[in-house]
């Protein structure tokens, strides 16, 4: 029974496709006092997971929004949900490429199927008109299904970047009013987490 669990987990944590394979108990949250280290722990528990919300993660680059991402949805795993991880722009891509090639509504059932769907660095740019109405299209298709969702920038800044703002709206409304939001701010976690040059003296470079 382990043996069987053991892979059918190896097997979510494949198809769930992250970009690195990181835990919450690793994530160094003395890193900075900023960091909101009790919601984090709280959404541990996974309680938005089992009522269908949604996370957003947001704050300036390099503060560790996409560890905790991930992380998270390590921890679903654990619990036997499905998970996918990718890029937002990769998702807007996919999505464009299925309309022209006919495989649109397949695609986005594959991107609805996941118990969790993490949406790395959204909201990085202006949309088109396309992927503002394909986005509108997997979200609400996702209705009781979560998201997790990292960005540079504020949920209340992402409504100039859609061009209709009625879709705007009616997307954002909902997902911002059914997700926890956390601001993680602070100094960068990477140069924390960047492996120093043996040569060096007391972590300092050279030049």
């Amino acid at each position: 029974m382990t043996r069987r669990e053991t892979v059918a987990f190896q097997r979510r944590l494949q198809r769930a496709k992250f970009e690195q394979q990181v835990t919450l108990e690793e994530f160094d949250f003395s890193a900075s006092p900023k960091l909101p280290a009790a919601q984090i722990r709280d959404l541990a528990a996974l309680r938005w997971l089992h009522a269908g919300e949604s996370v957003i993660l947001f704050g300036p680059v390099g503060v560790g929004k996409t560890h905790v991402a991930q992380a998270l949805g390590h921890l679903a795993i654990r619990l036997g949900a499905h998970v996918r991880f990718a890029k937002t722009s990769r998702i807007l891509a996919e999505l464009a490429g299925g309309h022209a090639d006919r495989t649109w509504e397949k695609r986005v059932r594959e991107l609805v199927r996941p118990d969790v769907l993490i949406l790395d660095d959204f909201a990085m740019r202006q949309l088109t008109a396309a992927q503002a109405d394909d986005l509108y299209e997997l979200v609400s298709e996702r209705q009781g299904r979560s998201l997790i969702i990292t960005s540079n920038r504020a949920p209340s800044d992402w409504y100039p970047l859609f061009p209709n703002p009625v879709v705007a709206e009616s997307l954002l409304d909902w997902l911002i009013n059914t997700s926890h939001q956390v601001i993680m701010n602070g100094p960068s976690y990477r140069p924390n987490k960047r492996p120093k040059n043996p040569t060096d003296r007391d972590g300092k470079t050279t030049s």
